[in-house]
């Protein structure tokens, strides 16, 4: 009897033989209550939304939005700050004074920023929202997520996939017998797995992800993916991380991702040329425009991580040095140090001056004359910053706040108010991996406040007393800020838009820009 369901291709591959799935994007989870009334459901998270109760409307937005994350135990306003999952994770988080990297000429001088922590209820969604950037970057890699029904419908809304398109991804679906214990779950595994390459010959590589539900029941999903290895290999390579979203953000997703990718990655040859790997998963547009700056800059050979192909893997060892593309890799960055590779300390490449500033220390560790270095980029930069430019009399002196969410709000609160002349009010980050987010912070304004983590119900309580021009937060607050009035951006679409770089630096600025335009249209 079948317990686990492949729950991806549009077909349940359960008991009872192969039958269509009403599984759709933006699929409302909800069901029937007790007495047989419906009861309202969250269009993502899957979990009922408590209807407001009279006299205290914006206290219940916040409850109503904080159901998404799960997290409903109260908090008391001091707790001892607990240490790191990783600790590599916020290594030197205080050091922020550190001396700023290469930054383009002009722009506002910078200053140590005061970073304080927090504890407390947050609204975030968790690291399965990976898979659909994922599953699009590694063009031969099948995605299996063993959870819920709740985690099929969130990556199936997310990804905004016809069902019948057959995507690179799935859910195996834990049931009742398998909470229970009454069936073997390496099996069920098995058997799904089997499934899944039957269908898809052209799979070359299977992640099998965690989820909470995997997690709490303590499913070993890297055993599972050793063993399965072993069988399945040379034709397949099967891989485990977790996509769990206890205690975690969404892009943590990646991050595991890509651990796993480092330790499966070969070792490099002895007398092997010096090499550079770019970690993060970047629109295949951005990638190209990269790999070309560095092969005039004459850094060559310039690899990626991930690769477009399972096949394609850097070999990874001492003479790999190695740049961050996103600031959320501190897994990814320890397991890479862990290979013998050396990191690259910079400022992250959104707009014309982080990018520049980045590709000024991949320059610098290779020799490149800061000669060649000027002949190759001047062009680009000026061109971006003329892009920027002409978002910059819409967004100057606009005030900002940035809820936790992505780990990208450092680096583009160091963009808005470096080349848009944007005023921060507050900075708040999931958290701060202080041996690569130093950079950034020391070129934010003297004074900018960057919370770590900052409880949610305070959070918003400072972003209604401040009430900025434009808030930058997540898809559970955006529409409770947007009924109080006030400005909001998705953060999430930071992920899923090609913003990196010389060439997105104009798109990057359109996104910000964008919501407060729509806000001037829709005045009366």
């Amino acid at each position: 009897m079948s317990a686990l369901r492949h729950h991806g291709h549009g077909l349940d591959l359960g008991e009872g033989g192969v039958r269509p799935l009403a599984v759709r994007p933006g699929l409302l989870l909800g069901g029937r209550g007790q007495h047989g009334r419906h009861r309202p459901a969250h269009r993502l998270s899957g979990r009922a939304v408590p209807r407001p109760r009279a006299g205290r409307p914006d206290r219940d937005r916040a409850r109503g939005l904080r159901v998404l994350c799960g997290q409903r135990r109260p908090v008391p306003a001091e707790v001892p700050r607990r240490p790191a999952r990783n600790p590599t994770c916020r290594a030197g988080v205080r050091a922020v004074s550190a001396a700023p990297a290469p930054c383009a000429e002009g722009g506002p001088a910078g200053g140590p920023a005061s970073v304080r922590a927090e504890r407390g209820q947050r609204a975030v969604f968790c690291g399965l929202t990976g898979v659909v950037w994922l599953h699009r970057k590694i063009q031969d890699a099948f995605f299996l997520v063993v959870g819920s029904r709740t985690c099929a419908h969130l990556i199936q809304s997310a990804a905004g996939v016809m069902i019948f398109a057959e995507p690179r991804f799935a859910t195996a679906i834990m049931e009742e017998r398998d909470l229970a214990g009454l069936a073997d779950m390496h099996d069920e595994l098995d058997r799904v797995v089997g499934q899944v390459l039957e269908r898809r010959p052209d799979i070359r590589m299977l992640f099998l992800v965690g989820s909470c539900p995997s997690e709490v029941i303590k499913l070993d999903l890297a055993k599972a993916a050793a063993r399965l290895s072993q069988k399945l290999m040379p034709d397949v390579r099967v891989l485990a991380y977790s996509g769990s979203g206890i205690e975690t953000t969404f892009t943590e997703g990646e991050d595991a991702c890509l651990a796993a990718l480092v330790r499966a990655a070969p070792a490099e040859a002895a007398g092997a040329p010096r090499q550079l790997v770019v970690a993060g998963a970047l629109p295949d547009v951005v990638e190209d425009q990269f790999a070309r700056l560095f092969e005039e800059l004459g850094i060559a050979p310039a690899r990626f991580l991930p690769a477009r192909r399972s096949s394609e893997l850097p070999a990874l060892g001492p003479r790999t040095r190695y740049l961050l593309a996103q600031p959320f890799l501190g897994a990814t960055a320890a397991a890479l140090d862990a290979r013998g590779c050396s990191g690259v300390a910079a400022p992250f490449p959104f707009g014309a001056e982080g990018t520049t500033a980045w590709l000024a220390a991949a320059a610098e560790a290779f020799g490149v004359s800061p000669a060649t270095f000027r002949e190759v980029t001047a062009l680009k930069e000026a061109r971006a910053k003329v892009a920027v430019a002409r978002r910059r009399e819409r967004l100057a002196g606009k005030r900002v706040t940035f809820f936790p969410d992505s780990q990208l709000e450092p680096p583009l609160a160091r963009f808005l108010s470096r080349e848009l002349d944007m005023t921060l009010v507050e900075v708040g980050t999931p958290y701060l991996h202080g041996r690569w987010l130093a950079p950034e912070l020391a070129l934010l304004p003297a004074g900018t406040q960057v919370v770590e983590g900052a409880d949610v119900d305070r959070q918003l309580d400072r972003c209604r007393a401040e009430r900025p021009d434009l808030t930058v937060c997540g898809l559970g607050l955006a529409n409770p800020l947007e009924a109080e009035g006030l400005a909001t951006k998705w953060s999430i679409e930071l992920l899923f838009t090609p913003v990196h770089g010389y060439e997105q630096a104009g798109d990057l600025a359109e996104l910000f820009a964008r919501p407060l335009a729509r806000r001037d249209r829709l005045e009366v």
